[in-house]
Formats: C-alpha cells, structure tokens, sequence
C-alpha cells in the first residue's frame, strides 16, 4: 500500500463522518498541514504511530495482510521507461507527487518527456488509472498535460 492511498482513504472516511481536517488533527495530534498533505498524496512519510492514531479517531484498523500482485503495476512499469536512458532513475514516489502536483520534480524534466513522448498509450493510460484512485475526478489528466507543457513533450493526454 502507498501512502497516497492511506491518504486517500483517510480523507475519505473523515469527509463520510463529517469532520475537518483541523478537528481530526487535534484528535489525533497531528498537524492540519500534515493532514492535509497525506489527504493530497504528496507528504513524503509519516509514522505509523501518526497513522495508526489518525486510524483511530476514525474507527478504522490497519491489517497486514501478504501482498498480492494480480494487476500490473503501472507505476512501477512507467518509472522504468522514464529511466531507460537515463543514469539516474525516476522513483515511484517522485511520479505520483507529479501527477498529483502537475509539478516537475527537480531534474526530471527529461525522464517526464521520454515516458510522454515514447511510452505506450495503455502504459500511459493505465498510469492514469491507476494513480487516480487516490485523486479526483479528471486531476490527474489535467496535472499531466500541465506536465506535458513544461517538459515540452509532444503528446497530451487523452493518448490514444
């Protein structure tokens, strides 16, 4: 499970049980900044004390459970094609930040435009899908052409 969708899943509960994002930080001592940035995806790390607390004021639980890979990983598969030509790589973490941003992580522009402008559309399309369970409607397609922009790339979504 990535943080974006503890994020997501948090934010859901607590708009399903009527409360700000300044109510439930106090109740789980947290900061409201904190909160709101695991809410949007784009909070690098959090303990999981801070989680599990966030958890409770919730009512919800975190299991462990074995990893099951039955779906591909569309994340995964569009960091390595960003990073075929390049020495360094384009991390998961720093993909789903962009695409949730619309912002251009520092030296990437280059790993950007290779995956946009070479990838396949179902591995652009599937990247789509998959990172918008944790984002609404429409964000990330509108994130990705303002991604698209800045690197200069010469698709846009939707990609056919």
């Amino acid at each position: 499970m990535r943080i974006q969708e503890l994020g997501f899943e948090i934010r859901k509960k607590r708009l399903a049980l009527g409360l700000t994002q300044a109510q439930l930080a106090d109740a789980a001592g947290v900061s409201r900044t904190t909160l709101n940035q695991l809410e949007r995806g784009v909070f690098p790390d959090l303990g999981v004390r801070k989680v599990l607390s966030l958890f409770d004021q919730l009512g919800l639980t975190l299991a462990v459970r074995p990893a099951q890979k039955t779906q591909r990983d569309f994340i995964q598969m569009a960091c390595t094609t960003a990073s075929v030509s390049y020495r360094t790589t384009l991390t998961e973490d720093e993909l789903i930040r962009a695409l949730l941003t619309g912002k251009v992580p520092t030296r990437r522009q280059a790993h950007l435009r290779t995956l946009l402008d070479e990838a396949p559309a179902a591995l652009l399309n599937g990247l789509v899908t998959e990172v918008s369970r944790w984002s609404t409607p429409g964000r990330i397609e509108t994130n990705l052409d303002r991604i698209a922009e800045q690197v200069g790339a010469t698709r846009r979504p939707p990609f056919d």
